[in-house]
């Protein structure tokens, strides 16, 4: 029998970047918890893939679409507890490479988007009497790697406009708050961990030996969205296999 501080039957909830592998596993577990769920992607391919919710095709690179998906997924669903804003883009090249378009391109899904979906989620939650809306932000928001230099930027962006929101919004009853999850094993994230000598890092410098997975983020995503963390927002979720508290160096003492 599900807590009913954790219990999401019903819940009207609005993924989006549901066709990326956090955001379909994701929606498929709160699904299987009796939620009522709307996916947003750029692909419809990948959101027929998914095989659940009600799908919404869309480029949120657009401002005023990603506040438009919002409204769309309200109305289809007949209300709007949670928004996980889940969408994400990144091109990967060292800072002398980057051009004035690849910065855009990766602002404006990681943390325009998000900001206009928010912007829009708000009224809509304050008039029912409250909601939660989940970021995925990233550990890229406390450090970097080589390459990653605006996605980093974007997600210390959302991390710190999840405290914004939660602040002005709290009297409202709209709860914010993001995950900062380590590398994720993913394709999207396949350039870092992808070969042999780089997983071997990842592996020897995590405390717990290993990468996450996709579906080591939902019970996280489960609590935020309930009424289990309802004294709770504008807080950072890390979820890292202990790296951040502190790099296991002894498996370098030979």
């Amino acid at each position: 029998m599900t807590d009913p501080l954790f219990d999401l039957e019903g819940r009207t909830i609005l993924i989006t970047g549901a066709g990326g592998a956090i955001g379909s596993t994701v929606a498929r577990a709160l699904v299987d918890r009796g939620a009522r769920v709307a996916v947003q992607d750029i692909s419809a391919e990948k959101l027929e893939s998914i095989g659940v919710g009600l799908p919404i095709v869309a480029d949120l690179s657009d401002a005023a679409v990603a506040g438009q998906v919002v409204r769309d997924a309200h109305a289809a669903l007949g209300g709007l507890d949670v928004l996980i804003n889940s969408a994400g883009t990144n091109r990967r090249k060292p800072i002398g490479d980057v051009s004035a378009e690849d910065f855009d391109a990766i602002v404006a899904v990681n943390l325009r988007a998000l900001y206009f979906a928010s912007q829009a989620a708000h009224p809509l939650m304050a008039a029912a009497g409250g909601g939660s809306i989940v970021n995925l932000s990233s550990l890229s928001a406390r450090f970097s790697f080589n390459t990653i230099s605006v996605y980093s930027a974007t997600k210390a962006g959302v991390s710190s406009l999840t405290r914004s929101c939660a602040r002005e919004w709290a009297r409202d009853r709209v709860r914010v708050n993001c995950l900062e999850p380590f590398v994720i094993k993913t394709e999207f994230t396949r350039p870092l961990w992808g070969e042999e000598h780089r997983q071997r890092w990842f592996d020897d410098v995590t405390p717990m030996g290993r990468l996450g997975s996709p579906e080591e983020l939902v019970g996280a995503v489960v609590f935020l969205a309930s009424d289990a963390s309802s004294w709770m927002t504008g807080q950072s979720l890390v979820i890292d296999g202990g790296l951040t508290a502190g790099a296991d160096w002894d498996s370098y003492a030979d």
